[in-house]
């Protein structure tokens, strides 16, 4: 299922704050900075990037659940950079230590759980 997979690895997701990633854009306010669903969705990107190289053919991740505070705004033309640290590993299901930066300040930052799936048969239930 997982090769040599150990805490402390880090994985890094980036984007730059545009007129389709806002607040206004994503229905998630009315104001032209930084959406929390993309910063979600930035610090699951993270989370995958800092794990995939470890997974076997045929599986994958599906995120169960993201615990994040977001702290200060950010204004179109910023660069965002997300960080995840893996910091538990319970059978299939990882934890991570998450945060988003803009200029080095702190953005956003909490936890995010993933769990180990083979993909083949995650899809099958779908059909039943």
């Amino acid at each position: 299922m997982i090769k040599e997979l150990k805490t402390g690895i880090i994985g890094v997701a980036k984007t730059i704050v545009n007129e389709q990633n806002t607040a206004k854009a994503m229905k998630s306010g009315t104001l032209d900075v930084f959406a929390t669903p993309c910063m979600c969705a930035l610090m699951e990107e993270a989370s995958c990037s800092c794990i995939n190289a470890y997974l076997d053919e045929g599986c994958g991740t599906v995120g169960i659940s993201l615990n994040i505070t977001h702290d200060r705004p950010s204004a179109i033309g910023d660069e965002i950079v997300a960080t995840a640290t893996l910091i538990k590993i319970e059978g299939r299901k990882l934890t991570f230590e998450v945060q988003a930066k803009d200029d080095d300040k702190i953005i956003g930052k909490g936890t995010h759980e993933r769990f180990i799936i083979n993909n083949e048969k995650f899809m099958a239930k779908l059909n039943k």
